[in-house]
């Protein structure tokens, strides 16, 4: 079941629009030291929509103009770069889109983004081509990481149980950002940018474009997006307002190609060309995908229809966690509760400080739901610490390509706050977790979770609330899994012997 499913869901690589957080210059893979850099900000202030003005003349029949229509006097909504929303255009996509054939699809999509969406594009916004054997995803986050970083980052990876402890976490995700992402928009340059094979590159139809676009309307319109996230799960929090408002207007976009619009088609794919996924980190891409797949549900809940302004809004107050997107309902009243979590080290342990980085994480439930359903798709063993039912959307037998996924699972509910800190010496890393939860009930779930997540990588029990990985296990050390109540504490060290030396309750 779950092998099916790992297809499926490498397919939708092409169907997330940038299949990355857009940031300075592009998708950032690691550029905080608890998530990644999400500096999509503009110089531009929150702008009025423009009326729209009347559509362009038709002839009655229903189907769009076949000659392109005259220019309005002046520039209105459903117009842009000599291109009402509906107008003709003569372009091979099969082939190849040379320079003037981008310009023409560009200028189109931006009247339509801007139709849908309800509001003007203040400046123009230019496309190019990056060859995916020069793309690297690591060129886009910034200065190279300090060691401090992935120090922390690695912590961080390793105590959520996504990537191994002889891995590096932050090459991991660039990694797998390089094999997914189809495209991105710089907020440095203000243009899109293609990741295809070759300088000519086909689309994938109209949906890329129509989902950057979105980050190009974001850009010019809202302050906040300046504003970077400092921890994981303010960063996927934000991120499900940003990129759920991006597939919400790709899906109307989509729904009307073929239907009211005439789009270009996309190519048939041959087998291994552009981004098919083969680099993936499943556990790395569940955690990235989770604002694609749950931020649109957001919108739905702030967005009346035709009516936007619920959604703008939403940019001066953006989701604080992954919470607020997961339960829209909780949207703008929720809250994380600050944990308390000192420090008590002996044996030459300190505490891990990136600098000019928050010292400590925030790790929220879509890092503990992504954590929990990579193990539908790793190759470790067979076995899975949840049921592919409960994450996977079906529809009619297939995944739902619109929700593929639920990161509401069982084990993430009632979820509060969480705190992580991440501790070195000589060389070794070390960290402590503390989460909080609504009651010792939800808790104690969380907690049978975290243990049958140890199972699942082969950690055995050598005490009361200790366990110790085996050697084939792709993770190391020992863990300490303690419940306090509404608390759950994790440590985890290179030795069972060690835990007290990153935390006192292990003594």
């Amino acid at each position: 079941m779950h092998r099916r499913s790992v297809a499926a869901l490498v397919l939708l690589v092409a169907l997330a629009g940038c299949a990355a957080p857009f940031a300075n210059g592009g998708a950032g893979a690691a550029g905080q030291a608890d998530s990644p850099q999400a500096g999509t900000g503009g110089d531009a202030g929150p702008t009025a929509a423009a009326t729209p003005g009347p559509a362009p003349a038709d002839d009655g029949s229903g189907e769009p103009p076949s000659e392109e229509q005259p220019d309005p006097e002046s520039d209105r909504i459903g117009w842009e770069a000599g291109y009402w929303y509906n107008d003709p255009i003569a372009v091979n996509n099969t082939d190849g889109l040379d320079g003037s054939e981008r310009a023409a699809v560009l200028g189109r999509a931006m009247a339509r983004v801007e139709l849908i969406r309800n509001l003007e594009f203040n400046e123009s916004v230019g496309i190019s081509v990056v060859e995916r054997g020069s793309f690297s995803a690591g060129e886009l986050g910034g200065d190279e990481p300090g060691q401090a970083l992935r120090t922390f980052d690695n912590a961080k990876f390793e105590t959520l149980l996504l990537v191994g402890s002889g891995s590096d976490s932050i090459d991991t995700q660039e990694e797998s950002l390089n094999s997914s992402v189809g495209g991105y928009y710089s907020t440095e340059t203000g243009d899109i940018v293609i990741v295809a094979d070759s300088g000519t590159p086909t689309l994938d139809g109209e949906r890329t474009l129509a989902h950057e676009l979105v980050h190009a309307l974001q850009d010019q319109h809202f302050d906040s997006l300046g504003e970077p996230a400092r921890t994981r799960d303010a960063y996927n929090g934000k991120n499900g307002l940003v990129e759920g408002d991006a597939n919400a207007v790709q899906d109307v976009y989509m729904d009307q190609c073929g239907a009211t619009w005439r789009c270009i088609d996309a190519p048939e794919r041959s087998p291994g060309a552009g981004a098919d996924g083969s680099g993936l980190h499943m556990g790395v891409y569940l955690l990235e995908y989770f604002p694609y797949a749950d931020g649109p549900s957001l919108i739905a809940h702030l967005r009346d229809g035709a009516d936007w302004s619920d959604v703008n809004a939403a940019y001066e107050r953006v989701p604080t966690s992954a919470t607020e997107v997961i339960d829209p309902a909780r949207y703008g009243s929720f809250e994380p509760r600050p944990i308390v979590l000192e420090d008590d080290l002996r044996g030459g342990w300190e505490r891990v400080r990136p600098p000019d980085r928050p010292d400590h994480g925030r790790l929220g439930r879509s890092a503990i739901a992504a954590s929990m359903a990579y193990t539908l798709y790793d190759s470790y063993n067979g076995s899975a610490v949840v049921e592919p039912g409960a994450f996977l959307n079906q529809r009619l037998g297939q995944l739902d390509e619109r929700d593929p996924l639920n990161y509401d699972l069982a084990a993430t509910r009632g979820w509060a706050g969480d705190r992580f800190h991440a501790y070195e010496r000589d060389g070794d890393g070390a960290a402590v977790w503390r989460t909080a939860w609504d009651n010792r009930t939800a808790a104690e779930r969380f907690a049978d979770g975290y243990r049958d997540l140890l199972a699942h990588w082969d950690a055995g029990r050598v005490g009361a609330n200790t366990w110790r990985f085996d050697e084939g296990s792709p993770f190391s050390g020992s863990t300490y899994l303690d419940v306090d109540g509404s608390t759950v504490t994790v440590a985890k060290a290179p030795t069972t012997d060690g835990l007290g030396d990153v935390y006192a309750g292990a003594r």
